[in-house]
């Protein structure tokens, strides 16, 4: 179970990451895949959408970081605080009457994903 949850904790890390830089590089064709009606296109839309970008590759560069020099349950830990994320997204998108399939679909299951890979690392299951 352990090595399940490491590799599902890289996963989880990497996507993030390429999410982030998508964000960075084409933030309009990002934002399409999010779950929320798209804003109206002014000249701030994309640098607010390239913060979430950095964001996101802070996100995930924090759980590289613990994998690399963190224990096992620090990294779980860090997984279950960033699990906040992806639920507040979620409801987020649901209060905002966006897109149930990307609210549930991307956001509640990437969040599940990320609690099950860091129960394991915090109760030392090996």
């Amino acid at each position: 179970m352990h090595w399940i949850s490491l590799g599902l904790a890289l996963l989880l890390a990497v996507a993030i990451i390429a999410i982030g830089l998508q964000y960075l590089s084409r933030p309009f064709t990002a934002m399409r895949s999010f779950g929320l009606p798209l804003p109206e296109n002014g000249p701030n839309v994309a640098s607010w959408l390239r913060l979430k970008g950095v964001r996101d590759i802070a996100s995930g560069l924090a759980v590289l970081a613990m994998m690399m020099w963190g224990s096992s349950g620090a990294l779980g830990l860090v997984l279950l605080v960033e699990a906040v994320i992806p639920v507040g997204d979620m409801l987020i998108i649901l209060a905002a009457n966006g897109s149930k399939t990307s609210a549930f679909g991307m956001h509640g299951v990437t969040a599940v994903i990320m609690i099950l890979a860091a129960l394991p690392l915090i109760i030392g299951v090996a």
